[in-house]
């Protein structure tokens, strides 16, 4: 496919379709507290926290991460277990994982500064061709346009371009026009406009089109089909998975995690998880069979089944069945934690985990006080 027709814009309309845009931006913009620097650092760790996750959720996160980490140094010197303990609830943890071990690159290789040149921040861990553009643009004013889904929503209805965008052909010819369109005297500025627009205005359903700064020059407006573009990709279809875990619970109040690579870890983020393991319908058997083949010679009370779970991540559409178990002492093994069970907060665990302890002190909080869990004789 050939660069999409918003280029045929005559030059001067282009600069004037640029002029509009940066002014409702300059006019417009949200304070967000990334926008309040030119720190590369802290533009870089803002793009990583606003992949997958919206502005809102990632501002506090921001706000306590740059408290703890005020400097890439500080964070590439950091332990891995901190770092994530501050990413806990955010999600998709190999992003935090990735901007450490890029900060350590850039403390060794490049003397503590995000790198300047294009290919030198395309090398570092969890740095793709967006992110390597945001940064460059915004922190250092390089001419590098940047194509995320609220950019090419916003060219795709400009030049009411058809068809899966994500496809790689298609990709690439917008990505060109992204960079034609750029302007080059303000990237940073225009590449925060063209993301702002998009979020803002040119949303992906029912688009403000009496609000939009360009919408003078939208091929998909005058053609009366800015709400249907860009097409809906055809999405994976959706796999159910059903899990058991077991919460077990000693009489100090303590539960045991652990942290597995492999099996349902992915399903935890390979962080501190519940015992947990992949089912069918008897649940409590299968969990039991699991358990006691993982901890030889387990003595355990009665699985006491509570509320389920249910938690979706990208095409999976996961089912837990909790299970309290009491237990007059917890297996010890390499790889596994006892904690308190009320305690669970201060460490790096998945919202999926979150979810099941949170179950577990809701039913806890409904016995009555000094109430007898069922234990082994």
């Amino acid at each position: 496919m050939p660069l999409v027709s918003l280029l045929a814009i005559p030059p001067a309309e282009r600069n004037k379709l640029r002029r509009d845009l940066l002014a409702w931006f300059a006019a417009r913009k949200r304070n967000l507290p990334w926008r309040r620097t030119k720190d590369p650092y802290r533009i870089w760790l803002s793009e990583i926290m606003l992949q997958q996750t919206r502005v809102a959720a990632a501002i506090p996160y921001y706000m306590r991460f740059t408290a703890k980490f005020p400097a890439v140094k500080a964070l590439a010197r950091a332990r891995t277990q901190t770092v994530l303990g501050l990413w806990a609830g955010l999600g998709y943890y190999s992003r935090a994982k990735n901007l450490q071990r890029a900060a350590r690159e850039i403390v060794a290789l490049h003397g503590g500064e995000f790198p300047r040149e294009y290919e030198q921040a395309l090398a570092l861990p969890g740095v793709g061709r967006y992110t390597a553009a945001a940064v460059l643009s915004i922190a250092y004013e390089q001419p590098l346009a940047v194509l995320d889904g609220n950019v090419a929503r916003v060219l795709a209805r400009l030049g009411a371009v058809r068809g899966d965008l994500r496809a790689p052909v298609r990709w690439r010819s917008m990505e060109a026009a992204a960079q034609d369109l750029l302007a080059r005297q303000a990237p940073g500025d225009w590449n925060q406009a063209m993301m702002e627009l998009g979020a803002t205005v040119c949303t992906p359903k029912s688009p403000s089109c009496q609000e939009c700064p360009i919408s003078r020059w939208c091929q998909a407006r005058k053609l009366g089909i800015a709400a249907a573009l860009p097409e809906t990709r055809k999405k994976r279809e959706t796999v159910k998975v059903t899990l058991a875990a077991a919460v077990l619970l000693d009489p100090r109040g303590q539960t045991l995690l652990l942290r597995q690579a492999d099996g349902d870890g992915d399903l935890f983020s390979h962080m501190w998880q519940f015992p947990a393991v992949e089912t069918s319908e008897a649940a409590a058997s299968e969990l039991s069979r699991h358990l006691h083949s993982k901890f030889a010679g387990m003595a355990g009370g009665v699985l006491q089944p509570l509320k389920t779970v249910r938690h979706a991540v990208t095409f999976r559409n996961i089912h837990i069945q909790p299970f309290l178990i009491a237990v007059e002492k917890l297996p010890r093994l390499t790889g596994t934690r006892a904690v308190l069970l009320r305690g669970l907060g201060k460490l790096p665990i998945s919202n999926l985990t979150r979810k099941i302890a949170v179950t577990a002190l809701a039913h806890l909080s409904t016995l009555p006080e000094n109430a007898a869990l069922d234990r082994p004789v």
